[in-house]
């Protein structure tokens, strides 16, 4: 991707909450247009000499709507450059896919099901050696790891969605002292609070259906590089050449989504605490897991590497088990049980059965996505559900 360097300046000049209020956008030159454009064309032109009137050829390759977002998502990372899919899975697939084949991988035992199934699905196709680790164990990625054979380590933090807060920088550290690289799943802490380049990882990874996009209302997955190296020719060759490409309306719904997002994920963080707080302790829990609360063995962790807030999610864990869990859901009367995260609504979920019986998620487990709702709503709602009324 190219910017003209007044842009530059101008971004490195200004906030992160300015530059996304303005979509990374200035008015339209020919238009006056505040709303940056939507190009739907999948092709584009040549001239008489059989030119190129512009930098695009094909949408597959890159399209001038999805390099605008592709350009913000760069900035907010604070890396050189971004890649969108089509999905956060694809986003996913194509890093693996960049692996020699029966390379080792290490990642959380406890992750983002999709992610993991996929690991186990190339797994017993001879693809990948992978190995699982504890992320409550502090000895457990360095034991993991195989000097001079690990290729890719991913970690999430904090660990979706038990919460458990791994250590970006001394990841980073391991993984690279192993010879590996160090990808970073950074979907509940997006950079409004995370910057994992920053901590050393050599990749980020958003779900960008999630925070970023923040309305429940696109799919999409984004890749984030500090270097325009040869792993990311790699991985924009798999790109190009698998169609994983996000389309220009999706993009355009993103960019949209991402002028809200400091302030949609300050309410939701906010709303967060409040809400953990109140139910610490409760009778009707075995736990609440939040790494906001200064009682979570993470919490400093946390603190060091969340700098603008915890994130707006975290999950209780039932007195009684999987039985008065599912009753709790069943309940409830504004949060809605449904599966994501990251939206202006509130969801409940019980993972361990959406990732059904081979899960590592503890049963009595709901995983919270607390959106921009009144707090005092979503409380009385966890009140009147906790107690059965």
């Amino acid at each position: 991707m190219t910017r003209d360097s007044d842009e530059e300046q101008r971004d490195d000049d200004l906030a992160d909450a300015t530059v996304l209020a303005q979509a990374g956008h200035t008015p339209d030159p020919a238009t006056g247009a505040l709303v940056p454009a939507l190009h739907m064309s999948t092709t584009f032109g040549r001239d008489a000499e059989n030119e190129l009137i512009g930098d695009y050829m094909y949408a597959r390759h890159q399209s001038p709507t999805v390099e605008h977002a592709e350009r913000l998502l760069a900035r907010l990372d604070r890396g050189t450059d971004a890649m969108l899919f089509a999905s956060g899975l694809a986003a996913v697939a194509a890093i693996f896919e960049t692996v020699e084949s029966g390379g080792h991988v290490v990642a959380p035992t406890i992750m983002y099901h999709g992610a993991q199934n996929w690991l186990r699905r190339i797994e017993s196709r001879g693809r990948i050696d992978l190995t699982l680790f504890d992320a409550t164990d502090p000895s457990g990625l360095a034991e993991a790891l195989r000097m001079g054979e690990t290729s890719v380590v991913w970690i999430e933090s904090p660990v979706n969605p038990t919460w458990d807060v791994i250590d970006i920088r001394a990841a980073a550290d391991l993984a690279h002292e192993a010879g590996a690289i160090l990808v970073a799943d950074c979907t509940v802490a997006p950079p409004i609070t995370t910057r994992a380049l920053d901590l050393g990882a050599d990749l980020v990874f958003h779900s960008a259906t999630k925070y970023l996009n923040g309305h429940s209302d696109i799919l999409a997955g984004v890749l984030i590089t500090p270097e325009a190296n040869e792993l990311w020719e790699e991985l924009r060759s798999v790109r190009t050449l698998t169609g994983g490409v996000l389309g220009a309306h999706d993009a355009w719904m993103l960019v949209r989504g991402m002028r809200t997002l400091p302030l949609r994920f300050e309410r939701a963080c906010k709303s967060a605490l409040q809400i953990a707080r109140h139910l610490e302790g409760h009778p009707r829990l075995e736990a609440v897991l939040y790494p906001g609360l200064e009682s979570h063995p993470g919490h400093e962790v946390a603190r060091r590497q969340m700098t603008h807030g915890f994130g707006g999610l975290l999950s209780i864990r039932v007195k009684g088990g999987p039985t008065e869990a599912l009753e709790v859901i069943r309940r409830v009367r504004v949060f809605v049980p449904a599966t994501s995260l990251g939206g202006v609504e509130s969801l409940i979920e019980h993972r361990a059965s959406v990732e059904g019986p081979d899960s590592e998620v503890p049963p009595d487990l709901l995983r919270l996505s607390i959106g921009i709702e009144d707090p005092a709503d979503l409380i009385t709602d966890l009140d009147q559900a906790l107690s059965g009324d």
